[in-house]
């Protein structure tokens, strides 16, 4: 019978600890928070305090604007509360309480992109990439609520083809705050070109190696027809002229490395069908290859025109050239 006493009244303990738990959590006392982010435009009751209880969906305060924060004085947040009828909640010894509003950031490259698409599609420009934008100095990014995923639409652009200025209106399918207030975007759209310049100066025949080159995008109207823009069509070709570092190249500003320089001992080499002749001459020029350049025969004074064939190579096969310079041969 005692131990049947004595369980009950465990239970009857445990039962009202519980129950002073339970009431303890229910009368906890609602806290202001240091730190509060909203989603939408206005700040709520339960925002800023823990424990908020039943008011917590009460607004209070509108929210900063979108991507934006600001602070609140505890003071402004006990007169608020008090107007509900919150009289009592623990100010955490806080003087003000931070409110930021979440966002979804659109970059300027984001938005940059879809102004050269609709420009593109609107002015019949084939490439899109083509075109670079620049904003005006006061553009910023973007800021929509953060459920929204699509990307950014323009409604409308116009372009003043005398001044590359452009002024474009942007809307995102699903934002209140654009579809109350659509954006305006200004800046300049230039098309662009893409072309090889030169990475430091390259002096008249010195042969230009890729790390010489390269690849930038310049405003087509200042580049010329003919510029070239593979840096494959210019590596291992050499500089006809002198050229300066940043410029734009054109086939006419290069030429074949030259292999042979004037004064350089050559073998001439005559070729038939029948046989081929060689004796040793002298460069009177530079040549590349497969030019043709004159060739002193120092046996007989004279002087031939041959095509650079190899490195200290001219190759001859023309007879009657072979005739007139009095070549004494060895027959191989």
């Amino acid at each position: 019978m005692n131990g049947l006493k004595t369980v009950a009244f465990l239970f009857c303990a445990a039962f009202i600890t519980l129950g002073s738990f339970a009431a303890g959590a229910m009368n906890t006392p609602p806290a202001l928070k240091a730190e509060v982010t909203v989603d939408g435009e206005l700040v709520r009751i339960g925002d800023i305090l823990d424990h908020a209880g039943p008011l917590a969906s009460q607004p209070i305060f509108r929210a900063p604007e979108l991507g934006g924060s600001g602070t609140i004085q505890v003071h402004r947040v006990m007169e608020a509360l008090r107007a509900h009828g919150i009289l009592v909640f623990d100010t955490r010894n806080l003087t003000e309480v931070l409110v930021s509003r979440a966002s979804r950031s659109v970059t300027l490259s984001d938005l940059g992109r879809a102004i050269a698409e609709a420009a593109a599609k609107r002015y019949e420009i084939a490439n899109a990439s083509d075109l670079s934008v620049t904003f005006d100095p006061h553009m910023r990014a973007l800021q929509v609520e953060p459920s929204v995923n699509e990307a950014p639409r323009v409604v409308s652009i116009v372009v003043d083809q005398r001044n590359n200025r452009f002024d474009a209106i942007i809307d995102m399918p699903g934002s209140i705050t654009l579809r109350r207030n659509p954006l305006r975007m200004t800046g300049t759209l230039v098309e662009t070109v893409e072309v090889v310049t030169l990475a430091r100066p390259i002096s008249r025949g010195e042969t230009i190696r890729e790390t010489d080159l390269v690849t930038e995008r310049l405003p087509r109207a200042d580049v010329v027809t003919d510029a070239l823009s593979k840096p494959e069509h210019v590596v291992n070709q050499a500089a006809r002229r002198a050229l300066r570092n940043g410029q734009t190249l054109r086939a006419a500003d290069l030429m074949k490395p030259q292999i042979i320089a004037r004064d350089d001992a050559v073998t001439i080499v005559f070729r038939s069908r029948a046989i081929t002749l060689t004796l040793r001459g002298k460069a009177m020029a530079n040549g590349a290859e497969g030019e043709t350049i004159a060739v002193l025969n120092p046996q007989s004074k004279r002087t031939i025109q041959a095509t650079v064939t190899a490195p200290g190579v001219v190759t001859i096969n023309d007879a009657a050239t072979l005739n007139t310079a009095s070549i004494p041969t060895t027959t191989r």
